[in-house]
């Protein structure tokens, strides 16, 4: 019998927050038609390998485990696709909690839509007590998001769904290619955007991409290791990432205007502050970062060939 859907986790050296991820899968209810497990180990040196050998999973699973050891999320999840045995493979986290119902809920959007990817809702989980600097608005950054309410398509470039809980069907590889192996977080490097690639390229290939709330997963984040810094790194490889595109070949002095933006990013910074105090400033200062990636990235980043 042919498999519907493979259901694929990437872990690098996460064996710690892998424990209560495997635990709270066993609740996952199974859909109608035949499905995989497949875990990716991407290069992982902890204890992750015992972990996966030891694991009991639930009675019924077809689980398969396969390393990948070219490091990097990207390459993982391209590993996921060429392992797949699935029409459809549904990306999930090594920190994440799903509701029991997350995989029949994307099997009914499947049978009721037809589409050719979707992405459903993903919900902050905080383990221990929520640090005060954190507002609502840096939600986003760690996980957090709902597009609607309601099942829809999604046909804008800037409404993408999120890397810790989306699928599509195997086959739009063949036209959009794979994830950039460029992009995506590499042990400590938190670059990402690699799902907002992939996603902008089913768009403008014509595929049909669709939203459902009902496909729920909370993203499980450890207060204890959870800094501002985190933040601040997030958003300076993503300007200095979108700065080397951006220049390709061309010169590698920086736009005058990048100099303005963060002198006056700064100045933000340092207003909110006297007003508000620090805690009400973590936003502005991931502009700054921003900036300062930019400039850093245009100047000294590397070329798509050898300068």
């Amino acid at each position: 019998m042919s498999i519907a859907y493979t259901v694929a986790l990437c872990t690098h050296n996460h064996a710690d927050r892998l424990v209560r991820t495997l635990a709270d899968l066993a609740l996952l209810k199974s859909p109608r038609q035949p499905w995989e497990f497949l875990v990716i180990d991407n290069g992982c040196r902890d204890e992750t390998c015992e972990l996966l050998a030891r694991h009991a999973w639930p009675s019924g699973w077809g689980v398969r485990v396969v390393r990948e050891e070219k490091l990097g999320l990207s390459n993982a999840r391209n590993r996921a696709i060429a392992e797949a045995r699935g029409e459809y493979v549904i990306f999930m986290d090594d920190d994440e909690t799903t509701d029991p119902d997350w995989l029949c809920a994307y099997e009914r959007l499947i049978n009721a839509h037809h589409p050719d990817a979707f992405g459903g809702r993903q919900v902050v989980l905080f383990e221990d007590t929520r640090p005060p600097w954190l507002r609502d608005e840096l939600l986003g950054f760690l996980g957090e998001l709902n597009r609607s309410d309601r099942i829809m398509p999604l046909t804008d470039p800037y409404t993408p769904f999120y890397g810790g809980n989306f699928g599509f069907r195997k086959a739009v590889c063949e036209r959009v290619g794979n994830f950039d192996a460029m992009l995506g977080r590499k042990g400590a490097d938190n670059t990402g955007g690699e799902e907002v690639d992939f996603y902008r390229r089913l768009l403008d290939a014509g595929f049909s991409v669709w939203w459902t709330p009902e496909a729920t997963i909370h993203h499980r984040i450890q207060t204890a290791k959870l800094e501002r810094g985190y933040f601040h790194d997030l958003h300076y490889r993503m300007g200095r990432m979108e700065a080397i595109r951006k220049r390709g070949m061309g010169s590698r002095l920086p736009p005058p205007y990048l100099f303005g933006q963060l002198t006056r990013a700064v100045g933000a910074v340092i207003s909110l502050w006297r007003q508000s105090g620090r805690d009400a400033t973590l936003r502005k200062e991931m502009n700054v970062a921003y900036f300062l990636g930019q400039i850093q990235g245009w100047a000294f980043g590397p070329r798509p060939e050898n300068d």
